[in-house]
């Protein structure tokens, strides 16, 4: 080309720089209005760049076409050109249209990452399309973007010349120009399919919690979320397996896909060679794009021997306090069917599994402690609890404390911790005082007793106070504790807080419960008593008038005898000493009579001075020489609503019945404490105790036991004092002590007059 024959910059400048200003103003107008809502902005502006090329270059024609990189390819449907006025199209039967050549000027130029001039590379042809149009030179720009080409910018001349240096200054800005375009709509096109993916994620994530919140079967419920997993990752097959309550098997829950209703091995151990119990095992997402391939082809068992998986996505179900459910499984017939983003959906719809499982879980434990809350003693319930808390929370230890009225913590569960606390001693006693949760990490191990926490190995800790309502009366506290362990959240876990607290309730409610049973219990106990001794009551005078005026015939009939037969009498000292003994005896066995049937009579209740009564019950008592009673704190008693003969009759009888169960060697210690309400008396010996399988039988009529030579005084003793104590309107227990027996005595106070 002759370069004499270009036109002058000179002569064009002013004009060129015009329409490349106003150019520049309208594409960057057109590339600012590119929105994810806006989809025509990206074409508009590269029309707007070819449209302007041509302008600035007088005589040519422009084609943009973006590229892809992925393909190493131009994209057809992407072309965008301008034509120069009076350059009709000429008939190619070779060229249709002027799409980049294999081995053309386009991809030179994406490889060499410059541009490309025909008139400066002698081995650069024109594209036969353009050549039939009349083409004399070809200019070619690569459109890069942070190094990534985005696509090709095509000038062609139709004079002979070369590009001016204005028009070639001009072009490399239109150059950058395309190049922001493409991209800027490239990145807005992939947000917004980014946000259509984003939402039609967070509508499967809504689907699944309606799913959860709308069911009540478990198994329903997985099997919904399962049909949501296989829909969101294309999968052809996938199941849930829950881990059984042993801890050893992976057992199959729900079973989707469509191929088998159900797999070749329905319970799986934990420890079997494959890559669902690897994952349950190492409790880590898998995802394994070709099952070919090692170390997986050695443990990958095929689900049915007429099936082939090749790709597989498999996520742990780990709560919140780090125990392990089960496991989510996937699968596909091809390779590298699933991707990152699958897995992280994956892993979404297991948290919503997980809390199914566990809401599921609650729900049934919930149902099971309803159901013994009206059919089972107190503490058997409050135990239930207890182990339920260690089940759902996933714990080592859970232990009931109840306040008792000395304002000591006493354990309402077996366990390892102490038998009783006090609230100054422990974060047990903390919660208690302060009526709030107490969450105790690695740092704070002082769980009641800091070498017991040590001793146990305790890391973490959650404690509930037992509360009648939000701002009531705090009946104790629900501590559930974990030994060291990397996974335990038990501190930070707000599902493990709502959950005791939700137990916490029901033991509330089993104590309240079991309050209410022995109140009411004792009420009717004493109705009940009431009642039979207001009939017993006129049994017990008509029989004693009947006895006194048989018995009582007899000391006036002896008399008779006496004035009758005195002479004899005196002859005889054996008949006249016989009939003395039937005398006295006959005395005897009336009073014998009125002193037991008072019993019977109604009570006449006054102020006692209990210390008083007990050195009275003490004294009459025949102790052995190897017996000794201590009596403490009995002088700072104050005095009792009751009636003093009855006391009376009540601790001569537990002395009596301690003295035969120690076989007349050991302790008796009897001992008094106070309250605003109650008195209360310990009497506690050193024997063997009362056997665990009687001890709610000692206090029945009909009861004879621990052992006593004189058959049926143990029993009706206590059935005795045990009546008395109602009908006093106190009570009397036997409490576990770990030696001998204790009994707890309890009295009203007298009121101050």
């Amino acid at each position: 080309m002759d370069r004499q024959e270009s036109q002058p910059a000179s002569e064009i400048t002013e004009n060129q720089l015009l329409e490349a200003l106003v150019g520049l103003n309208q594409i960057s107008a057109a590339i600012n209005h590119i929105s994810p809502g806006d989809s025509s902005a990206g074409g508009l502006g590269l029309q707007l760049i070819v449209e302007t090329a041509i302008r600035v270059v007088p005589g040519s024609s422009a084609v943009i076409y973006t590229y892809d990189q992925s393909t190493g390819g131009f994209e057809a449907e992407s072309r965008v050109s301008a034509q120069a006025e009076g350059h009709a199209l000429a008939a190619n039967p070779a060229y249709s249209d002027d799409a980049p050549r294999p081995a053309g000027i386009g991809i030179r130029t994406i490889q060499r990452r410059r541009r490309a001039l025909s008139y400066e590379e002698p081995d650069i042809d024109v594209h036969p399309y353009h050549a039939a149009l009349g083409v004399e030179a070809v200019g070619c720009f690569p459109l890069i973007v942070a190094e990534q080409a985005v696509g090709i910018l095509y000038v062609y001349l139709y004079e002979k010349r070369e590009f001016t240096k204005l028009e070639q200054l001009m072009l490399d800005n239109f150059v950058n120009q395309a190049a922001m375009a493409i991209y800027h709509a490239r990145r807005v096109a992939g947000i917004r399919k980014d946000l259509k993916r984003k939402e039609e994620e967070l509508n499967r994530l809504h689907r699944a919690g309606l799913i959860i919140s709308s069911r009540l079967r478990l198994k329903e419920t997985l099997e919904s979320i399962l049909q949501l997993a296989l829909e969101v990752t294309n999968a052809r097959y996938g199941i849930f397996r829950l881990l059984d309550k042993s801890g050893e098997f992976l057992i199959t829950s729900a079973v989707g896909g469509s191929y088998v209703d159900h797999p070749a091995v329905e319970k799986m151990p934990l420890n079997a060679n494959s890559i669902m119990a690897h994952v349950a095992r190492t409790r880590q997402p898998l995802l394994i794009h070709d099952l070919r391939e090692a170390p997986w082809v050695d443990v990958y068992y095929p689900l049915d021997s007429g099936l082939r998986m090749l790709s597989e996505l498999t996520v742990p179900l780990v709560n919140s306090n780090g125990r392990l459910e089960g496991i989510l499984n996937v699968e596909s017939p091809h390779v590298g069917a699933f991707s990152e983003d699958d897995n992280h959906m994956l892993q979404s719809l297991a948290t919503y599994a997980i809390t199914a499982i566990q809401e599921a879980r609650l729900l049934d434990a919930l149902q099971e402690v309803a159901r013994l809350l009206i059919s089972q003693p107190g503490k058997q319930v409050l135990s239930h609890i207890s182990a339920v808390a260690r089940d759902l929370l996933n714990t080592s230890f859970s232990d009931l404390w109840i306040l008792d009225e000395r304002g000591d913590l006493t354990r309402a569960t077996t366990g390892d911790a102490p038998l009783k606390m006090k609230l100054s001693e422990s974060f047990v006693g903390q919660a208690v005082l302060r009526k709030k949760t107490i969450k105790l990490k690695h740092a704070e191990r002082d769980f009641g007793s800091r070498q017991f926490a040590d001793s146990a190995n305790w890391s973490r800790g959650l404690i509930v106070p037992l509360l009648t309502g939000e701002d009531g009366e705090v009946l104790g506290a629900f501590s559930a504790y974990n030994r060291e362990a990397p996974t335990a959240q038990l501190a930070e876990s707000e599902w493990d807080q709502k959950v005791l607290t939700c137990l916490a309730h029901y033991a509330v409610l089993a104590i309240q419960n079991e309050a209410h049973q022995q109140t009411l219990q004792i009420a009717q106990e004493q109705h009940l008593i009431a009642e039979t001794f207001a009939a017993v009551g006129d049994i017990s005078s008509n029989l004693l008038h009947n006895v006194n005026n048989k018995v009582g015939a007899i000391p006036v009939r002896v008399q008779t005898l006496e004035d009758k037969y005195d002479g004899l009498l005196k002859e005889d000292g054996y008949l006249a000493n016989t009939l003395k003994e039937i005398e006295k005896s006959a005395a005897e066995a009336m009073q014998i009579v009125q002193e037991n049937l008072a019993h019977l009579r109604p009570i006449r209740i006054e102020s006692v001075n209990l210390a008083s009564r007990i050195h009275s019950a003490v004294q009459a008592v025949s102790l052995p020489p190897q017996v000794t009673v201590r009596l403490n704190g009995l002088e700072e008693l104050p005095t009792v609503q009751a009636s003093g003969q009855s006391l009376n009759f009540v601790f001569k009888n537990l002395i009596e019945n301690a003295v035969t169960a120690m076989h007349g060697r050991g302790e008796i210690t009897i001992q008094g404490s106070q309250n605003e309400k109650w008195v209360e008396v310990l009497v506690a010996d050193t024997g063997p105790g009362v056997p665990a399988e009687i001890q709610d039988r000692i206090f029945e009529l009909d009861f004879s036991g621990r052992g006593s030579s004189r058959p049926g005084k143990l029993g009706f003793g206590l059935w005795w004092v045990k009546t008395l104590m109602t009908r006093l309107g106190g009570s009397i227990l036997l409490e576990e002590s770990g030696l001998g027996a204790t009994f707890r005595l309890r009295l009203p106070a007298a009121r101050p007059a």
